[in-house]
């Protein structure tokens, strides 16, 4: 055998005994007379000792020629270290080496195989292999196993069977673009990668399998934003004969049990907000409830004296942020600049501070007094010791504005404690989005969404006003999953996909397969989707989700390490039927 003990596992308690340990060197000291060896594996170092005294000659040469990274298997006795080191567990002891093997030599590494490491993020992605031997990147993954664990425990706890569906599957255009793979077989057709199992989870529940689940891969060509990865995974859930009622209290458990399992925390409340109520107070639709500088909307209060960059915006709304009032101008001036950003998009932003004797200072003073500001104040929950910081414009841009300003000011001021967990349902979302540009509407969800019972009439009246049978769950400003009850019925499918835009042949060779199922005693059905990606990266306190990922791609799509995606030869291309036009 290569090892009889972890590099982890031995204590005091095993001193006499003689081991046998494999892994790698994280470093070595030769002090000529006497050369020291951490050897680290997964489960931790234990420092080995070679004595020129008591360890066989041709070991002690043997061990000189170690280098980091080295893959070596020793044998020794286990021996009471004369100075202990208490920060890490096998501190106590050392092992006395009587056999060396090296069992792989390695090249000098590109950067240092330690938590505070001496590589860039380019260069790890680069020779990932080697960063995932960091206890950085090792903990993580080894923590995105345990919640993956706790969430198969929990739902098969709740009657959930897990099932495969297939990932090579149709084009549907009901989303982002779709990754396609050609076939050979089927020359001139291609499959697409899911972007989510969504049809074929409904199926299932057409087939009787009431409660399913799926730790699943899905795949989306879309241009990348911030910590977005082309392939990502899902928690995906559908259940039949249920309302939107009984899916909220089967995730909430789930939350809760992971919260509790993973993080030792009780959290009861899981609080309800509408979509309406989370734009107009927090300006997005995955507001992070842990702390407060909710929006105060002063329309009424700021558009009557004659500063026409408020009269003239459709929205003036504002934040208090709390105990800001001490910024200097100078910090002021650099939180303007901020929200000019092109990223953030505003032109400019006016300020109040709310001073402790309960006067006001503004930017604006030249155009509203004492009395107005205080509107302003009271409009907006500041206090004394507050800065007020107003944005107006468009209602949707200036929204989002204030909404990226709450966010950072909060992170300046540490008010997004990561060990603090605050769950969120939005519900109640529009069912259409107006595209501006084309004129059209299109499904904010997915076109499988129902709409709030009651409401399909207004379709042909008031597209706008309906709203979906959906619900987001956020978790400290992140959406960590989002589904809908589903439309089993395919009269109402069909009205759908017309106010969708499709005609009733571009539906029937699209979505033909499920409108036939429809026909044979669909059951009412719903479900919901966790990022499992995102919920790891929130419930091991981080806001990157590329640590919790064994081998992610980079901002452009790219993977580095393997360098995909990449060109194939010409005999594969027509062996494929395809020619490149670029």
């Amino acid at each position: 055998m290569y090892r009889s003990h972890s590099c982890g596992e031995l204590r005091a308690s095993h001193v006499s005994q003689e081991v046998t340990l494999a892994g790698w060197v994280q470093k070595s000291r030769d002090k000529g007379f006497m050369i020291w060896v951490d050897l680290r594996d997964r489960y931790g170092i234990t420092q080995l000792i070679f004595d020129e005294e008591r360890t066989p000659a041709n070991v002690f040469e043997k061990a000189k020629t170690l280098g980091r990274e080295f893959v070596i298997q020793v044998t020794g006795n286990v021996i009471e270290r004369e100075a202990k080191n208490a920060k890490i567990p096998t501190g106590d002891i050392e092992i006395l080496v009587t056999e060396l093997t090296i069992l792989n030599a390695s090249l000098l590494p590109p950067f240092t195989i330690e938590d505070a490491t001496d590589g860039g993020e380019d260069i790890r992605m680069k020779y990932r292999y080697l960063d995932i031997r960091r206890n950085p990147v090792k903990n993580s993954l080894i923590f995105r196993h345990k919640v993956t664990m706790e969430v198969r425990k929990y739902l098969s706890s709740q009657e959930f069977i897990e099932v495969e569906t297939p990932y090579l599957i149709k084009s549907t255009p009901e989303g982002a673009r779709d990754f396609v793979v050609p076939s050979r077989m089927n020359e001139g057709q291609f499959y697409a990668l899911p972007q989510s199992p969504q049809t074929f989870k409904q199926l299932l529940m057409v087939g009787g399998m009431d409660k399913y689940f799926q730790i699943v891969k899905c795949f989306r060509d879309e241009d990348l934003r911030a910590d977005r990865q082309p392939e990502f995974t899902q928690i995906d859930c559908e259940m039949a004969f249920v309302e939107q009622e009984d899916i909220l209290n089967v995730f909430e458990g789930l939350t809760r049990h992971l919260l509790k399992e993973i993080k030792g925390i009780d959290v009861e409340k899981f609080p309800r907000m509408t979509f309406d109520h989370a734009m107009k107070t927090y300006g997005n639709d995955k507001p992070d409830i842990r702390f407060g500088m909710e929006f105060g909307e002063l329309n009424d209060v700021a558009q009557h004296k004659d500063f026409n960059v408020f009269n003239s915006a459709e929205l003036v709304v504002g934040i208090a942020v709390p105990g800001a009032a001490s910024f200097t101008r100078k910090e002021i001036d650099k939180l303007i600049d901020w929200v000019k950003r092109p990223q953030i998009g505003a032109l400019g932003m006016v300020y109040v501070k709310y001073n402790e004797d309960g006067s006001f200072k503004s930017s604006v003073d030249k155009f509203y007094d004492q009395e107005d500001l205080a509107k302003w104040a009271e409009k907006t929950g500041a206090k004394p010791g507050d800065l007020i910081c107003v944005l107006s414009g468009a209602t949707n841009k200036v929204r989002a504005q204030l909404s990226a300003l709450r966010m950072e000011m909060a992170e300046r001021l540490g008010l997004r404690n990561p060990e603090e967990f605050a769950p969120l349902w939005v519900v109640d979302f529009p069912l259409l989005e107006l595209d501006e540009e084309t004129g059209h509407y299109h499904a904010m969800h997915h076109p499988f969404t129902s709409p709030k019972p009651g409401q399909l009439e207004l379709l042909d009246t008031n597209p706008s006003d309906v709203k979906a049978n959906a619900y987001d769950l956020v978790l400290n400003g992140n959406e960590i999953g989002g589904g809908s009850i589903r439309i089993h019925d395919k009269q109402m499918q069909a009205i759908m996909f017309k106010h969708l835009g499709f005609t009733e042949e571009e539906a029937k060779a699209q979505f033909g397969f499920l409108m036939d199922a429809f026909q044979y005693g669909a059951p009412p059905h719903g479900g919901l989707a966790f990022g499992l990606d995102r919920l790891v990266a929130i419930l091991g306190g981080q806001e990157t989700i590329r640590d919790f990922i064994a081998f992610p791609k980079n901002n452009s799509g790219r993977d580095v390490m393997i360098d995909a995606p990449a060109p194939i030869d010409d005999e594969q291309l027509k062996e494929l039927s395809i020619k490149l036009d670029m």
